[in-house]
């Protein structure tokens, strides 16, 4: 299951920094390319060199040696997973509150790659509130919590916080995969951002949408083992994920022919994007001039592709949608569940702060085909991704 995996192996100042040393091995021995990046007080723990002897790697302590630059951007990207282990108390808050004060957080906080965190602390430090609340906000984030050892720790005590030992974390990554792989051999294909509806050569009717939502489930399926064809509006968004097929289109009709295309053969769609409702009824071959006081455009109505490509629905397929509404919120998402042939639906309500376009997170409810409603926290829209796709691994996957 780990045999090619990119880990990235990040060590922070505990005493437990020891048992790196074997956990990078069992890496290796498990077919693994690892990297190791260090805070300054790993260092007073555990040699470089040795990391760099196991790993076959330079080891990464600061962003400049003096004489060449270590981008943290590329190393978040080039992992497939980043194993924090030890992680202390300190480094788990600064990765909690963003404070990228070191390689290893700011390399936290540009990886598009799962991350595990392994903790390592006396009792009394993993027992605080600030640490259950720091934990606790990593877990909001999408970060798996390594479960921590109960025994002997550095201060004399005795109880919870020791890191878990080098072979119970090659386990744990190895269910971790093996669990996250769920989509492999599943077609996917999502549609995200908004559309523009051309009325001049520079003027459009569109909306806010930034296509965030679409692309976090596009990232998320793509880690999940998905092939992933992503249909994607105008938006201004960087695409890291390594997707199979991405589409761009600027209008409604531009979306529609490309998710008909791909339709018949995608196992999972989902209607992710925000569709212009209408668009001009002529469009402009010339910028229209500013003439009079007034202006009066007609407006037509866009195709509706959910409820069009919906309507031939195979039983092997799934369908899910988004609703974004201001009032009637649940009524709405009903409606547009059975009216587009959706097996659940996404609701969001621009009444909930940090909820809807261009925010970075998202609150959502999940209404299913039986008027069934689960309603989530407000979370990143990565978290969201996930809790959407395990919604439909435990439902209907």
């Amino acid at each position: 299951m780990l045999q090619g995996k990119k880990v990235l192996l990040g060590i922070t100042g505990s005493i437990a920094a020891y048992k790196s040393a074997l956990l990078c091995r069992l890496l290796i021995k498990e077919g693994c390319d690892v990297k190791v990046v260090m805070t300054s007080d790993a260092k007073s723990f555990i040699s470089p060199l040795t990391l760099s002897t196991l790993s076959t790697h330079p080891v990464v302590d600061t962003i400049s040696d003096g004489q060449s630059w270590n981008n943290h951007v590329d190393l978040g990207l080039w992992a497939d997973v980043m194993i924090v282990a030890p992680s202390t108390a300190n480094s788990i808050a600064k990765m909690a509150n963003g404070i990228a004060d070191n390689m290893l957080v700011a390399i936290y906080l540009s990886a598009k790659c799962p991350v595990l965190i392994a903790p390592a602390m006396d009792l009394d430090m993993w027992k605080h509130p600030s640490t259950i609340n720091n934990l606790n906000l990593l877990i909001s984030f999408g970060n798996k919590i390594i479960p921590v050892g109960n025994g002997f720790l550095a201060s004399g005590l005795e109880g919870e916080g020791r890191m878990a030992e080098p072979e119970d974390i090659v386990t744990y990554l190895n269910s971790f995969f093996d669990k996250e792989m769920d989509l492999a051999g599943k077609k996917v294909l999502i549609t995200a951002g908004p559309t523009h509806e051309a009325l001049d050569p520079v003027r459009f009717i569109g909306n806010r949408s930034s296509g965030k939502m679409g692309l976090a489930l596009a990232e998320e399926c793509v880690s999940r083992g998905a092939e992933v064809t992503l249909v994607l509006g105008p938006v201004s968004i960087k695409i890291d994920a390594k997707i199979s097929r991405l589409i761009k289109v600027q209008s409604a009709q531009d979306m529609y022919e490309a998710a008909n295309l791909h339709f018949d053969n995608s196992d999972l769609v989902i209607f992710a994007a925000a569709v212009a409702d209408y668009m001009p009824a002529t469009i402009s071959d010339k910028k229209i001039k500013k003439t009079g006081n007034d202006m009066r455009i007609e407006l037509v109505k866009t195709i509706d592709i959910a409820t069009t490509i919906g309507a031939r629905k195979k039983p092997n397929q799934t369908l899910i949608g988004f609703a974004l509404e201001t009032d009637d919120e649940i009524s709405n998402a009903k409606l547009k569940l059975h009216k587009k042939n959706l097996d659940f639906i996404v609701l969001n309500s621009l009444k909930d702060n940090g909820a809807g376009f261009q925010h970075d997170t998202n609150k959502i409810t999940i209404v299913n085909k039986n008027g069934k409603e689960i309603p989530f926290e407000l979370k990143s829209k990565s978290a969201v991704a996930k809790d959407i796709i395990d919604f439909y691994i435990k439902n209907l996957g």
